[in-house]
């Protein structure tokens, strides 16, 4: 049950389902959160928030009479000690390495993941959904995908198949807000297409999940049901008359082709809007990077080379400006170096696609063993990529996260999971 409530009642176990007051006037990552910080209930009252909505089923209801006077004597003062060390370190400063970047951008991952799950339950159960709650979230992964944007991206990738459901969203989200700096777009256009990317697959909602993972061929029907998930989504998005155009444009359309063989409408060319066509290559580089039930996932660099042949598929010109988003050879792709050494790409040179840094590796048998690190910008001449490793060097080592920087553990694979959902992705 929903009830409005006086920020003097607020007291810890109680779960926030609203706060009476716009974003922009608040620091919370979230709209909804359970109250167990006493930092949180601080900054509530210090940012002169008077009500905010709890929901009684899955938190703590009002106590009779109870005033702000008394609210501290629920937190003991171990828990406020704790609090206050935590609320230090989360005012710490924008990371300014590439492992503090990595850190961060893991954690990210994590909190992104419970947001985008409870935006796309609230569509699947017919609620409208309310910009607020992908806005934050927007603005922290454009924050950082402008420190780096092929830090958050790779991380994307380390899922398991449950994680997709939701990641997925959380990887385009990503890819357009990189994509949109690429191509020189403004602040505010650069968060239009991330959260035109956060919301394109809500409409899988809609789809059973036993089609979405189905592990063999989809039949006839089948496929049709699937080719309905842009106009749910549509549907699911107009609920409420608060999301913006561009998103309602991008999950509309991110199927269609640009030689107008796509769905639902068959648009061609530049009948197709700017970040509806930004939205179908982002979408399907994730999609194919991805492992799902029914496919192992490509190397993202056989993932950029096959999709430069797809022809007509893709808008030439963003497909180029793609290519220097993510680079040739993406962080996290296996290569073969002209030495013939097997090694993962582990950052991007600012000026130069192919030359890279890269991490050697060991035998399969020693695969979670890094080796050294090399800057393939100062060995002009003596070694260089060769291709992309194939299959059987991809499935043995893509997965494991090796591209990561000495000291930052890859997140626990399937710590969060979906809720009866089917997911979002690229069918």
């Amino acid at each position: 049950m929903l009830k409005q409530i006086p920020v003097s009642k607020l007291r810890p176990g109680m779960y926030i389902h609203r706060i009476d007051a716009p974003w922009l006037d608040h620091p919370f990552w979230k709209k909804r959160f359970l109250l167990e910080k006493y930092t949180d209930l601080q900054t509530i009252r210090a940012n002169d928030i008077e009500t905010v909505w709890i929901n009684t089923e899955k938190g703590l209801d009002v106590l009779p009479d109870q005033d702000e006077s008394e609210q501290d004597s629920f937190w003991p003062a171990a828990s406020i000690a704790q609090s206050h060390r935590r609320a230090s370190r989360e005012q710490e400063p924008a990371p300014s390495t590439l492992e503090a970047e990595y850190r961060h951008a893991l954690e990210l991952c994590e909190e992104a993941q419970t947001t985008i799950k409870d935006i796309f339950l609230d569509a699947r159960e017919g609620l409208p959904i309310d910009p607020d709650d992908a806005r934050s979230l927007v603005s922290h992964i454009s924050q950082s995908v402008e420190r780096n944007p092929s830090v958050l991206i790779s991380l994307t990738r380390m899922r398991t198949a449950d994680e997709y459901t939701y990641m997925h969203s959380v990887a385009v989200c990503a890819l357009m807000a990189a994509l949109a700096r690429t191509l020189g777009l403004n602040e505010a256009e650069q968060r239009e297409a991330a959260t035109a990317g956060l919301l394109h697959d809500v409409g899988k909602m809609a789809i059973p999940i036993e089609i979405l993972n189905k592990p063999g061929r989809l039949t006839d029907d089948e496929f049709r049901l699937i080719m309905t998930h842009p106009d749910a989504g549509y549907v699911m998005l107009m609920r409420g008359g608060l999301v913006p155009n561009v998103a309602l444009d991008v999950c509309l359309h991110h199927h269609e082709k640009f030689d107008g063989s796509g769905y639902p409408h068959g648009l061609q060319g530049d009948g197709i809007s700017l970040q509806a066509r930004m939205g179908a290559l982002c979408d399907v580089y994730d999609a194919v990077t991805s492992d799902r039930p029914y496919k192992k996932g490509w190397n993202p660099a056989e993932a950029i080379h096959r999709m430069a042949q797809w022809t007509g598929h893709f808008d030439p010109m963003l497909l180029r400006a793609f290519v220097r988003t993510v680079g040739l050879y993406p962080v996290g792709s296996l290569v073969l170096l002209q030495d013939g050494e097997l090694a993962v790409v582990t950052e991007q040179h600012p000026h130069e696609l192919l030359l890279p840094k890269v991490r050697l590796l060991e035998a399969p048998g020693n695969q979670t063993r890094k080796g050294r690190l090399i800057d393939l910008s100062t060995q002009r001449g003596h070694n260089r990529i060769r291709s992309f490793a194939p299959q059987p060097d991809w499935e043995a080592y893509g997965a494991l996260g090796l591209w990561l920087p000495e000291g930052v553990e890859r997140r626990n694979a399937g710590a969060a999971t979906a809720r009866e959902s089917p997911g979002p992705g690229t069918l």
